[in-house]
């Protein structure tokens, strides 16, 4: 995990910064914490997928210091016009400190030639195409902006009496589950092109000032963030992870259900894939019963939580290596039974495999495997670290069902279709029929143009993860 967080004691001094590699908990102790004095912060972590690269220029949050004062960025996303920036700013002489992309919206704040900062920075917003939710810190102020699409999520919450001077404070976060930890009250979702400032006079009233870019290709929410990314326990384009994935496992169950048994056979045994799969699994289990077929829920693994994702591992080796040490069947549940496993999602396959075989191992009679989204097709250049077009599983067995089942080594398999995605998703949230969802990683249409360089920069860089195409959450 790569972590930095930088404060600002709110006049023109310095502002002051700590980050390193590795665990929040382990980089900041309460004498690094200390050392960061100041009314206002900014943090960023995300997951180290760089081969290896652990450059502290890459790591967020980026400074600067130029004509105006010191400014400061943390960025989750990725923008799609990332060369063609890094080549306009390198032909201008600017020299970059790394390469990754979030550097770039810090440079086109900087050289913007409008007068103010937070007109510098709505004109950084119409210049940078992708996925950008970012926090911004001022020496007055921090401001919130969300790209016109909504790719990232990013909401705001208030620690009631929680600011300087008795004031209320507030946080800005990806996603609500932060906000839980703070002891804000959730407040609202920044909107899609929105740029919030929080400053002094919003500490005084509760009043935001705010501009807003106008639509320029439609509300293009991440979809993949409901079914994989994002965390289970908070509230993102205005519904609960939980209950739009419950509601995925459901429409799973109607178009791939578990297989029939007689009566005198003992029930088809349905196990996530833990933990992202859990709630996919309690719809799939509750549709399947209400359609009268026999079936129970239990706990096939026991999942290790110390080691991290697999599928973002940095090599194959170590996916390999880090699902053996994650996961552990649970014999006496497998053992003699038709097993059904539900997963979230397939990008590699090797994950799938490899649990596949632990069960087979531990005595499954059979085994069934269900995933709670479409096939994933296409690389996102919005800031989800897939791996190229050729290695995504999918497209290794060209869409073959039949192939893809005896690969893994099961009985069947069924995905759910990009329409059942859809309509399940819209069905469980109240905003979803008035907000368009992002499925290029399932269709191959993207919503924000992707130009032919980019998509050849990611398939020539892709050994194993270009520095510049981190996803950063």
């Amino acid at each position: 995990m790569v972590t930095g967080e930088l404060s600002s004691t709110g006049d023109r001094s310095r502002f002051h910064l700590h980050r390193g590699l590795g665990l929040v908990t382990d980089i900041f102790t309460p004498d690094d914490i200390a050392s960061l004095p100041g009314t206002s912060a900014i943090g960023h972590t995300r997951y180290s997928t760089a081969g290896g690269k652990t450059q502290l220029e890459g790591f967020q949050p980026f400074c600067v210091r130029y004509r105006i004062g010191n400014l400061a960025l943390a960025h989750n996303g990725n923008l799609s016009n990332f060369h063609e920036l890094r080549s306009f700013f390198e032909q201008h002489g600017v020299l970059l400190q790394s390469t990754v992309d979030s550097e770039l919206f810090l440079h086109l704040i900087s050289h913007s030639k409008r007068r103010s900062q937070l007109d510098q920075i709505f004109d950084a917003m119409t210049q940078a195409e992708g996925a950008f939710s970012c926090v911004i810190m001022t020496e007055t102020s921090l401001v919130a902006v969300r790209d016109p699409n909504g790719f990232r999520p990013l909401c705001i919450g208030r620690i009631p009496k929680g600011g300087p001077d008795g004031g209320d404070g507030y946080v800005v976060a990806s996603e609500t589950c932060a906000l839980d930890l703070c002891k804000a009250e959730y407040v609202r979702e920044v909107e899609p092109g929105e740029l919030i400032v929080i400053d002094r006079n919003t500490v005084n009233t509760g009043a935001f000032t705010t501009l807003r870019l106008p639509q320029k290709f439609g509300v293009s929410q991440c979809i993949f963030e409901y079914v994989y990314f994002a965390r289970p326990d908070s509230l993102i384009f205005g519904d609960f992870v939980t209950k739009v994935r419950r509601e995925h496992g459901r429409q799973l169950a109607r178009e791939h259900p578990v297989p029939k048994v007689g009566p005198d056979s003992p029930p088809v045994v349905v196990v996530p894939v833990p933990d992202s799969a859990a709630h996919a699994t309690m719809g799939y289990v509750e549709e399947c019963l209400r359609m009268g077929l026999s079936c129970i829920q239990d706990l096939g693994f026991f999942r290790n939580p110390y080691v991290g994702r697999s599928f973002i591992a940095p090599s194959q080796e170590n996916r390999d290596i880090k699902v053996r040490c994650k996961f552990n069947p649970m014999r006496h549940v497998c053992e003699g039974q038709i097993i059904v496993m539900i997963d979230d999602s397939i990008v590699r396959g090797t994950t799938a495999k490899q649990l596949i075989r632990l069960v087979m191992a531990a005595g499954a009679k059979e085994v069934h495997f269900r995933v709670a989204s479409p096939p994933v097709t296409d690389p996102c250049f919005y800031g989800m670290d897939f791996p190229t077009k050729e290695e995504l599983f999918a497209n290794v067995h060209a869409g073959d069902k039949t192939a893809m089942a005896k690969w893994l080594g099961v009985e069947s398999i069924g995905y759910l279709s990009p329409e059942g995605l859809v309509e399940s998703t819209v069905r469980s949230s109240p905003t979803g029929a008035s907000h368009g969802y992002c499925r290029a990683c399932f269709t191959g249409i993207y919503p924000v143009p992707v130009t032919s360089q980019a998509a050849q920069v990611l398939s020539e860089e892709k050994g194993p993860h270009p520095e510049n195409l981190f996803t950063k959450r």
